[in-house]
């Protein structure tokens, strides 16, 4: 009886063969970082502030009034509201940095006769308009002020300072935030035994730190003053944030 002969294959992966004058590496390319896999990979965050003089301030500017009836509200409003935008424009604001953020009309009741049992009774009606007016004069700033106060504004909230172009002064925060962090990246190598860090992802957040605002102030009538409303712009903040990954290798 023939006994079957039992025939073993094994398969080799082959470079491709080259032609005269190339050249094969002797590690293909998807294999040069396999050791990737055995070194550390590190992510962290790094933030960097700047801080530089405001060019523009935001006001928000507004006028409550009250009347027996939600159409004579209104109506006063609405009279008190165009004598404060035609105040604006007088000081050189145009339309487009003047826009409406908000407007309410609520009911007002006498809340006393409950303390004999019976319902609150209606009196009138309050409406109050607001606007936010945006200026890039910062000198000017506190006379802008008392001129919406004069002009009947009875709600003032701010001023806020910001950067126009913020963009610009934070070209130098990111060099530092991106130098730093490759500072540090190289700390937690030489701390773990390795040569250097690799930088591997790198993402951007940006932010901006407000400075406080002036507190509300609510006023029925002011009296002339020889000096406009003290006003200090001091500095505005802006930050960049870099989320970076390194790989730490010998």
């Amino acid at each position: 009886m023939r006994i079957p002969t039992l025939l073993l294959a094994s398969t080799i992966a082959a470079a491709p063969f080259a032609a005269a004058g190339q050249t094969v590496p002797a590690v293909p390319h998807a294999m040069q970082h396999m050791d990737d896999r055995d070194s550390p990979l590190i992510a962290f965050s790094i933030t960097e502030e700047v801080r530089a003089a405001p060019d523009r301030a935001s006001i928000g500017a507004g006028v409550t009034t009250t009347a027996t009836t939600a159409v004579e509200a209104m109506r006063q409003n609405a009279a008190a509201m165009d004598r404060m935008v035609r105040a604006l424009k007088a000081r050189g604001i145009a339309d487009r940095d003047i826009q409406t953020s908000g407007i309410s009309l609520s009911p007002q009741y006498d809340y006393r006769p409950q303390e004999q049992g019976q319902p609150p009774r209606l009196i009138g009606y309050q409406v109050s308009n607001q606007v936010r007016v945006t200026t890039a004069d910062i000198g000017r700033l506190g006379a802008l002020i008392d001129a919406l106060v004069e002009s009947g504004g009875t709600n003032i909230d701010g001023p806020h300072f910001f950067l126009d172009n913020p963009d610009a002064v934070l070209e130098t925060a990111r060099e530092n935030a991106l130098r730093r962090a490759g500072e540090r990246a190289a700390r937690y190598a030489r701390a773990a035994g390795y040569s250097h860090a690799r930088l591997v992802s790198l993402t951007e957040g940006q932010g901006m730190i407000m400075p406080q605002p002036m507190p509300m102030m609510r006023m029925e009538v002011m009296d002339a003053v020889a000096a406009p409303t003290p006003v200090q712009p001091g500095q505005v903040s802006n930050s960049v944030t870099l989320s970076v990954h390194y790989r730490l290798e010998r």
